[in-house]
């Protein structure tokens, strides 16, 4: 199987993976444009997901000398790691879900940096408890820059005029438990994966990344049938609906999913030479990516009362600063 190396590859694999979670949901705002609701849109998000984890299973899982073949890692697998998988991809579907509904309802620029702020605290935390690697001072601060980058963006965005009937309070809220459930996810999947990543060595009873992204996938995939059922029965959605998407519409999704699912494949790869909180603190700097796309792309802060622009510059180096730090760590 393919594994990383040298910790150049890990940081530019790190820095995919943040251009990747900061920018899948561009998919769905375009998808929102044509009125294909979250719950249709999320369905081919969800099949995306799983059509790469087994792609990657079969190609980089399968060839070369580290580590051991996919299907002979199943073979071997104890069954807490293989459930450890699947609950972590329960655990981002649910968390997931409920992003996408505070990024309908307060835009990007609120919803990313209150949800993926608040996991990355979380995650950070627990992966580094979890396994210790890198400068713990150096991490940390850079975690504080970052939320402290996500507090101005969330001040700068309550500045904005806002419709009555409470949605943005809505997304805010969404966000929040989005980000709670989302922190706890990756090290949920970093713990089912061999501790001995680094080294090219599956430790028995551990799983290989690709074997364990395509458990979290299925977890993902399986728990769609009840959560996203849920939201679309109370948004008033059928499956009739669903297949009365066009192709353009359903590829929006697929890809989305595509882009998310690489993210978070090469930051698993990445986390066996950098360690698991360093790459999910790295990969989080989606945050900033989020903001890029929601402040110059969807001009989601035109029309913002004066005083707002010094708020954003601030949130733009706080974010900067916190990533530099972050990278530091791992030297």
């Amino acid at each position: 199987m393919f594994v990383v190396e040298n910790l150049g590859l890990a940081i530019f694999f790190c820095v995919i993976t943040m251009l990747g979670w900061g920018s899948w949901a561009n998919t769905q705002k375009l998808a929102g444009k044509d009125k294909w609701q979250f719950p249709l849109y999320y369905w081919d998000y969800a099949i995306g997901v799983f059509a790469l984890s087994l792609v990657l299973m079969f190609t980089l899982g399968s060839f070369g000398d580290a580590g051991m073949p996919a299907l002979a890692n199943l073979g071997q697998a104890d069954a807490g790691p293989l459930w450890r998988a699947v609950f972590s991809g329960v655990l981002f579907n649910i968390s997931n879900i409920l992003l996408v509904v505070a990024i309908d309802a307060a835009g990007m620029s609120v919803a990313f940096p209150v949800g993926v702020g608040l996991a990355l605290v979380i995650g950070t935390v627990a992966s580094y408890l979890q396994a210790p690697k890198g400068s713990a001072v150096l991490l940390f601060a850079g975690v504080a820059l970052v939320v402290s980058a996500m507090v101005v963006s969330a001040l700068a965005y309550s500045k904005l005029p806002r419709q009555s009937g409470g949605g943005w309070a809505r997304g805010v809220m969404f966000a929040v438990v989005a980000g709670c459930l989302m922190g706890f996810f990756y090290p949920q999947l970093a713990k089912a994966i061999s501790p001995s990543l680094d080294a090219g060595v599956i430790e028995p009873g551990y799983l290989t990344p690709y074997t364990a992204l395509v458990f979290f996938a299925i977890g993902l995939l399986a728990s769609n049938f009840v959560v996203n059922t849920v939201f679309m029965k109370a948004g008033g959605l059928t499956y009739g609906d669903y297949f009365k998407g066009t192709a353009r519409l359903h590829s929006l999704g697929f890809l989305g999913g595509l882009i998310w699912m690489l993210a978070l494949s090469v930051n698993i790869l990445a986390s066996g030479v950098a360690g698991p909180a360093i790459s999910y603190a790295l990969g989080q700097g989606a945050t900033l990516v989020a903001a890029i796309w929601g402040v110059f792309i969807w001009k989601e802060f035109a029309g913002a009362p004066r005083g707002t622009t010094p708020l954003i510059v601030i949130m733009f180096a706080g974010y900067a600063g916190g990533l530099m730090l972050i990278g530091l760590a791992t030297l």
